[in-house]
């Protein structure tokens, strides 16, 4: 099947290995590497509940995307040191944490086809992990002796929880636009992209101009992927997914293709979202009415014209970063995040 999920470009997923999979392959001993340093620091001596809760979502599977984007940024600039490993493994322990977090604060029971940690154990359990896994990605990245690197991961740490407490004012409100939308997303979503391939070209001693382009690449990459995950909530195989066809709205989760259909609708159209998204008296039929709305006013197209409208900055991001292999595995990621969608 051939989708051109951005301008002037043409993927084939179904005969082409998927980028992240490429990009795997080519960092493996490297991920290796951060893996067995992942292993060796979610470990703890006088609390066994730690390295159990942990291993138990760290070893769920998952692409590990994050990590990959550090190491990827590093080698891109040619670091030849040690530390990338240090700050692939900060990377993903944020995100573990932020996902235990996460879980609780949604009362999620499945993650990636899996129970959750806090279905597993408890919440309590799943909140002090998470704080562990937080307090010993500070100690890796000390570990780097680089100001620079602990600033910028400590303010993407703030960033995400910023963002996640402002989605809970949001996330049910009908004001909410897509101004505040993208400044959710750019919070608990792209700022660890951006976070991620930032230190990986601060870490190599790259230029000011590459940096910001790691930057500009990460965080468009992570507003594409978080808006097409959106999109595919309402559009999307269920099987590819891991997800059923309108969780968000069941969840009363006020996303983009909502945002969008909220903008136009008229006064009875609105009284239908007040009642579905605000006040969650939801009925048999409803999912079915909503995907009308938005079918009527094409927010779900418009919706998949920003995910590509993003993937295509993220793409013209790398323009300035040399030539290799690895700027051509993360050209093409960009393009696959929003090839899912077709």
């Amino acid at each position: 099947m051939v989708v051109e999920p951005c301008s002037g470009s043409v993927m084939d997923i179904g005969t082409v290995a998927k980028p992240h999979d490429r990009l795997a392959g080519t960092l493996a001993d490297e991920m290796a590497a951060v893996n067995r340093l992942i292993r060796q620091r979610m470990a703890s001596e006088h609390a066994p509940r730690i390295p159990e809760v942990t291993a138990h979502l760290v070893e769920a599977g998952g692409k590990r995307l994050r990590p990959m984007l550090t190491l990827a940024a590093a080698r891109l600039c040619g670091y030849d040191g040690p530390h990338h490993i240090h700050l692939a493994a900060t990377v993903e322990f944020i995100h573990t944490a932020t996902l235990l977090h996460d879980d609780v604060v949604d009362e999620s029971g499945q993650r990636r086809g899996r129970p959750t940690a806090n279905l597993l154990w408890d919440n309590k359990s799943s909140v002090l992990v998470g704080d562990y896994l937080f307090a010993r990605s500070f100690q890796l990245m000390v570990e780097t002796g680089s100001l620079r690197v602990l600033d910028i991961l400590a303010n993407a740490a703030a960033t995400i929880a910023e963002g996640e407490v402002l989605q809970l004012s949001a996330a049910q409100n009908l004001a909410t636009d897509e101004a505040v939308y993208l400044q959710v997303v750019r919070g608990k979503t792209a700022a660890l992209f951006s976070a991620a391939t930032q230190v990986g070209g601060v870490i190599a001693g790259a230029s000011a101009e590459r940096i910001q382009a790691l930057y500009d690449y990460g965080d468009a990459l992570g507003i594409a992927f978080q808006i097409a995950d959106d999109l595919l909530d309402y559009q999307g195989d269920s099987t590819a997914t891991g997800k059923n066809v309108g969780d968000d709205f069941r969840e009363q989760k006020l996303t983009l293709p909502v945002i969008k259909a909220v903008a136009q609708a008229s006064t009875q159209e609105r009284m239908f979202w007040q009642r579905t998204i605000e006040q969650g008296k939801q009925r048999d039929g409803d999912l079915d009415t909503a995907l009308a709305l938005m079918e009527k006013y094409g927010t779900l197209g418009a919706t998949r014209d920003d995910a590509v409208g993003w993937a295509d900055k993220a793409r013209a991001a790398l323009d300035v970063l040399p030539d290799d292999p690895i700027r051509d595995m993360l050209r093409d990621l960009a393009e696959y995040v929003v090839a899912r969608l077709n």
